[in-house]
């Protein structure tokens, strides 16, 4: 038998892996961060010292320990510290994500009702300042998205898994609450309270179009409606962790693609009301016609909404020194910006082009309905109205997830112990109900567009550039330096303006508007 070489003979022990205690959570699942393969690579690491040259005069037991150590020091990286916490709480308590996963809830969380009402911000501002803002808004946030993907794991050591922890490392533990809570929880909040409103509104169209003339003489109500889609929401709701929910994600990616395209091309292809105008409606003042355009470049800005869930879908994703988790992440984020950009675009230039200045301040769905709702298959409007349903029960949790992870880290901060499946559901459906009363008590929240859009325009573009200066640190007064100061003031500046255009709007139209309008 031919004897093989002494170094064959030697058998090296697994890389250990770093494990949050082994506590299982509701869902069975736990938070430790699976090992990743050792990839091929020419890039320096601190572990590169330890090469085969190095270790060859060594003794065999030293080399065993040298080389463990070495696959030990790729893992683990900057050896970050866990909280065990983390394993408990539904945003950390999976990492399992992916690119995939990363782009399917970005998608989820980047397109959706607040698309729909692009035209109406183009009706203020005319061909050439509509393209050109939106053009810039995205732009914009584009590069703001790759400055919180950047900051996840800024510092050794630390992953920034909330919005609100990255605020308070870079703003102070105070600072940081009071600047970034409130819009962050009011975005989501107030983004799932409108989905009711819309999601009910919707259904209740669908319901019109299926049945016709066939309809009961005593159909739902409309608050009906909406006590009927909060509780398919909460029913949803009961998925444990963001992980999770990817397949409903990937759901409401693809719902939200279909039915905006569905939406332009359908308006397009009719024939356009014959006093349309594409001139920017005239106000009796020239300080309406400002507050105006106050207001339909705050509806622009609420067309970027899912900053606040960047580095919480950045969290559910392993990390390592060799694998750090900015790069699936980043990818996934382009690709799901790609096919934001293919829905808003076409939603607002098409949109505008097919109703001009003659939009409702409902927004696409409201025209296609008032204008072309006999003109169109029923079944075709029917399929439109269906899949806006879908996509506002997808947004609904993924919206809602960073409720649910503060309502359980309240708890588990109290009783140092995980959530049961009681206690977990019993927050869902509290959650889930105080934003049906709230939108019934609020039913004009859904055409606020303009003003969620100023109020939490910071969250999108103007936080993250003053945490890159105060984290990054790069040289004062630089080209860098300038830069990110100058566009984050800006953004509190348009923050500030936008707010106030939005409630100008709210008061000039008595707190009548309604998403849906239907003749």
């Amino acid at each position: 038998m031919e004897e093989r070489p002494e170094t064959e003979l030697i058998s090296i022990p697994a890389t250990p892996r770093v494990s949050t205690p082994e506590i299982q959570t509701p869902s069975g699942q736990r938070s430790p961060r699976p090992a990743s393969k050792e990839a091929k690579s020419s890039a320096w690491t601190p572990t590169s010292f330890i090469s085969p040259r190095f270790l060859s005069p060594i003794g065999t037991p030293m080399k065993r320990v040298l080389v463990n150590m070495k696959g030990y020091l790729e893992e683990v990286g900057h050896l970050t510290k866990l909280n065990p916490q983390d394993a408990w709480l539904p945003i950390t308590e999976s990492r399992n994500g992916n690119a995939h996963y990363a782009a399917f809830h970005n998608l989820n969380a980047g397109v959706g009702f607040q698309a729909l009402v692009l035209p109406v911000a183009f009706s203020f501002l005319g061909w050439s300042w509509g393209t050109l803002s939106l053009t810039i808004a995205y732009c914009w946030q584009l590069y703001t998205l790759w400055i919180l993907v950047q900051l996840h794991e800024a510092v050794p050591g630390k992953r920034y898994n909330r919005y609100v922890e990255l605020a308070q490392a870079a703003f102070g533990e105070r600072l940081g609450v009071w600047l970034a809570l409130f819009p962050t929880v009011y975005l989501s909040a107030g983004t799932a309270t409108a989905l009711i409103l819309i999601g009910g509104e919707t259904m209740k169209l669908f319901f019109q179009i299926v049945c016709g003339p066939l309809c009961s003489s005593n159909p739902l109500t409309t608050v009906e409606w909406y006590l009927v889609f909060t509780s398919l929401c909460i029913v949803l709701s009961q998925l444990p962790n963001l992980n999770s929910i990817a397949g409903l994600s990937l759901v409401g990616a693809v719902t939200a693609i279909t039915y905006s395209t569905m939406v332009w091309v359908l308006s397009v292809s009719q024939t356009r009301p014959p006093t349309i105008s594409y001139e920017p409606i005239s106000l009796p003042s020239s300080a309406a016609t400002f507050f105006s355009v106050m207001n339909a470049l705050g509806i622009i800005a609420f067309a970027f909404r899912g900053h606040n869930l960047v580095l919480e879908i950045q969290a559910t994703m392993p990390s390592t020194f060799k694998h750090p988790a900015h790069v699936p992440m980043w990818r996934g984020a382009k690709v799901a910006y790609f096919f934001i950009a293919l829905c808003l675009f076409p939603i607002a230039i098409g949109g505008f082009w097919a109703y001009g200045n003659l939009m409702p301040s409902g927004g696409m769905l409201s025209a296609l309905y008032a204008f072309h709702s006999h003109d169109i298959p029923r079944g075709l409007l029917a399929l439109a109205f269906l899949l806006v349903v879908f996509n506002c029960l997808s947004s609904f949790q993924i919206y809602s997830m960073p409720a649910f992870d503060s309502f359980e880290a309240g708890y588990t901060s109290r009783t140092n112990r995980p959530c049961s499946i009681w206690v977990r559901s019993g927050f869902r459906v509290f959650y889930g109900f105080v934003s049906f009363f709230i939108g019934v008590a609020l039913p004009f929240l859904s055409s606020l567009a303009g003003l969620l859009g100023g109020l939490t325009l910071p969250v999108t573009f103007a936080y993250p550039c003053f945490m890159w200066v105060l984290i990054k640190r790069p040289t004062k007064y630089s080209f860098n330096w300038y830069f990110h100061w100058i566009l984050g003031w800006l953004g509190v500046a348009f923050s500030l303006a936008f707010s106030i255009g939005g409630i100008w709007s709210i008061v000039e139209n008595g707190l009548k508007l309604k998403f849906f309008k239907p003749n």
